[in-house]
């Protein structure tokens, strides 16, 4: 009997880990889900760094760095905040990646987007990217679906720079250090 595939936050474990990166998440429709996914692999603690819930709005800008303006000019469900979201975790917990997710899980709508609607920011430093997804789904799908779209693309990410470390030599994340 062979040994079960590698989950998506195996392998995203074990990629972070052979590069010296680690990875921190700001969640708000998937309320730590992300990070609880990542941390339930045995050893996560060398790759995971951290993360936030900001579930509320005004949590956005005081736990992960979102401008107020972003959200005032955007709203808390959009492509801008997801990029502010992932670019002010990687920042604030010193990671070489971050993270944002946001997006309605439903069953209602929320700011004129359906449920299933979600933003995904993956940040290096050097490029912040957002995927917009729409998942089906009830709640419980949408959340779970979100979580395995973040491990996927920032496997896909990490995929295309397969050489231990970040194309710029800074393995750490911050701006300007060179390990």
């Amino acid at each position: 009997m062979s040994a079960p595939a590698p989950s998506p936050a195996q392998r995203l474990h074990a990629a972070l880990l052979t590069r010296g990166e680690t990875v921190a998440a700001a969640e708000s429709l998937t309320a730590g889900l992300f990070c609880a996914t990542l941390a339930a692999v045995p050893g996560a603690s060398a790759t995971l760094r951290g993360g936030v819930v900001v579930y509320a709005t005004d949590l956005k800008t005081t736990l992960a760095g979102v401008p107020a303006g972003i959200l005032a000019a955007s709203g808390p469900v959009s492509e801008p905040t997801a990029a502010a979201l992932a670019e002010g975790i990687r920042i604030r917990c010193s990671a070489t990646w971050g993270v944002g997710l946001t997006g309605v899980a439903g069953p209602g709508r929320v700011d004129g987007h359906g449920p299933g609607r979600v933003y995904l920011g993956l940040s290096d430093g050097l490029l912040t990217v957002v995927h917009e997804l729409d998942l089906p789904g009830d709640r419980g799908a949408v959340r779970a679906g979100a979580v395995d779209a973040a491990l996927l693309r920032l496997l896909d990410r990490l995929a295309e720079h397969p050489a231990p470390g970040r194309p710029d030599g800074n393995a750490s994340g911050a701006p300007g250090v060179t390990p």
